[in-house]
């Protein structure tokens, strides 16, 4: 793994396989409240993406130990992260990681 952008408040892991770069991960510090947590600042998996045809192999695993060693480093106590309702693959893979489900919620919007 490899550190892409490091700032104070976020930063970007990128997973290699070989010299091509196959997924990535970004987390960044959330100070306002965050799902089921109750520290601040707390550690936020923003994103992560792993090439298909390299998935299951260990990669985002490896992706988020090292977001949550960044965030460990800035003082959080806590790590969190979120998916979408229907997305499957997300919510299995969260799960094979150590996440527990903290809630569910249904967003609304309308147009003005």
């Amino acid at each position: 793994m490899e550190e892409l952008i490091g700032s104070p408040n976020a930063a970007v892991f990128l997973a290699f396989h070989h010299d091509t770069a196959i997924g990535f991960a970004q987390c960044q510090l959330r100070h306002d409240y965050v799902e089921g947590t109750t520290s601040s600042p707390v550690g936020y998996l923003e994103g992560i993406y792993v090439m298909k045809s390299f998935r299951k192999q260990g990669y985002a695993k490896r992706l988020v130990a090292e977001c949550e060693a960044w965030a460990k480093g800035k003082g959080c106590k806590e790590f969190a992260s979120d998916c979408e309702l229907d997305n499957e693959e997300s919510f299995a893979m969260h799960i094979r990681l150590g996440f527990q489900e903290a809630n569910r919620i249904i967003c609304f919007k309308k147009r003005l």
